[in-house]
């Protein structure tokens, strides 16, 4: 109740910055519940006073999180209340949906203006959402550098280092001083890229040969050349997949690099912050693959959600059909010891869930490179041992539980060599999957779990059913 009586006072009287920042994000710096419909209700409202205090408590990240809470037709009306600099910073951190759907209600002209305040790398990263006719509109209204910026941008393949790096560069001959390159900076001030780490120092071809780290510039004396103080550089080629970047940076722990064209010549630079995003995506790519789902985004729709999943489904169904056969094929002996049916599943289950655990790790390890043709045999090799422990372990509990309920140490012997051999089948094929997978060019996070719960269903199925036939019957 006190929150409430809190929400209303700050309605009726001014609220200081400071109170609507607490009004508006919590010490996790999520939106707040109240703080959405306060929003909403100034738009229902019209009231643009009330509406541009509660945006004055955000950043333009808190605005884009916002954005994807409201109604499409609030998102609509709450865009021409930001700013062109603004509306930039938040159309690069919208989900994609989101971003389309505001794109799709943006008037061109408003929309030239906001990528004009945009480093290129982001700018393009909105116009490739654009439909055709709306992008042609859109560059026609911007200035000519800014449009060619982000025209060669897009020429480049998607999820490469060129469509990820920003143009915008500060670069210098290796024959300045420290002192040049600083007073060329502070000239120059208005034209530098917003984020940058590094000024690259370049040959007369404008090949970098070194990086000046602006914490080196800032600590070293005006007259010592940059020749001395500069860095080697670790090169991006310009069509690299950004996987392999984001890898660079994480094995060298870089901050910022050069993107280079093919002949060697500098064309820009990526940046941490670019990194971290590619990082967040190809995660939550790989872990939305191993269920077999794509991203249901806050706007997805219900029928969009199926469409993505069922052909999965589909295909486990048809997976799961083969591996009945195992249970057919031995109907008989499970029509005699009527247990057999009940301690099946838990066979099956258990092996499901060691082979997840295996897949898991080795997908990992191949998407980090900790896993290849040099460390395959061992790691293969170690993954074996830990299932069959595992197996063994696991079959000595279920083994007296079996002999408990059951009375019956022929069945629990039965069920207990079931879960070694499947066990220990999961852990190989939770291996040997992904890297025969890998071997023909695709992508282990997509299909494997397709592949590893067939073969954990139907080898439990059969060995429980195949064992129980040699000792049992």
């Amino acid at each position: 109740m006190a929150r409430e009586t809190d929400n209303l006072e700050l309605t009726k009287n001014p609220a200081t910055e400071e109170d609507l920042e607490d009004l508006a994000l919590g010490e996790d710096y999520a939106l707040n519940p109240e703080y959405v419909p306060m929003v909403a209700d100034a738009l229902d409202a019209g009231d643009s006073e009330r509406l541009r205090d509660l945006l004055s408590a955000l950043r333009p990240e808190d605005v884009a999180d916002l954005m994807g809470f409201l109604s499409a037709k609030d998102r609509e009306e709450l865009v021409p209340h930001l700013d062109p600099e603004t509306l930039g910073d938040v159309l690069s951190e919208l989900d994609t949906e989101i971003r389309e759907d505001v794109l799709a209600h943006l008037p061109s002209a408003t929309l030239a203006k906001a990528l004009e305040e945009m480093d290129s790398d982001d700018a393009a990263d909105v116009v490739d959402d654009l439909e055709d006719d709306k992008r042609a509109q859109v560059l026609a209204a911007m200035p000519e550098v800014e449009r060619a910026a982000i025209e060669t941008t897009l020429a480049y393949a998607e999820e490469s280092a060129g469509r990820l790096m920003q143009r915008e560069v500060v670069a210098a001959p290796q024959f300045w001083t420290v002192g040049q390159t600083i007073d060329h900076l502070r000239r120059e001030s208005d034209e530098l890229p917003e984020l940058f780490f590094d000024v690259y120092v370049v040959d007369p071809s404008y090949k970098p040969v070194g990086a000046a780290p602006v914490s080196h510039l800032l600590r070293s004396r005006r007259d010592v050349p940059l020749a001395q103080i500069m860095e080697q550089v670790t090169e991006i080629p310009v069509d690299m997949d950004q996987e392999e970047v984001a890898y660079i940076f994480n094995k060298y722990n870089l901050i910022s690099a050069p993107v280079v064209e093919p002949g060697g010549r500098l064309v820009g630079q990526i940046t941490v912050d670019d990194i971290v995003g590619v990082i967040q995506e190809e995660s939550e790519e790989d872990i939305l693959a191993l269920a077999g789902v794509s991203d249901a985004g806050r706007d997805a729709t219900m029928f969009g959600i199926v469409r993505s999943r069922l052909l999965w489904l589909v295909l486990n169904l048809a997976t799961e059909a083969v591996a009945v056969g195992a249970i057919a094929f031995y109907q008989d002996e499970i029509a005699k010891i009527v247990a057999l049916a009940v301690l099946m599943p838990i066979v099956s289950s258990v092996g499901g869930n060691a082979g997840t655990q295996t897949l898991a790790v080795a997908v990992r390890a191949l998407a980090s490179r900790e896993l290849n043709a040099s460390n395959a045999l061992r790691i293969f090799w170690r993954e074996l041992g830990a299932g069959f422990v595992n197996g063994l372990i696991v079959a000595i509990a279920m083994g007296a539980a079996v002999t408990v309920f059951f009375h019956n140490w022929r069945l629990a012997l039965t069920v207990g060599l079931a879960l070694v051999a499947n066990i220990f089948i999961a852990a190989a094929g939770g291996i040997l999957v992904p890297l025969a997978l890998e071997k023909m060019g695709r992508d282990p996070a997509v299909s494997s779990a397709i592949f590893i719960t067939f073969l954990t269903d139907s080898m439990g199925f059969f060995a429980v059913l195949a064992i129980a036939a040699m000792i049992l019957l």
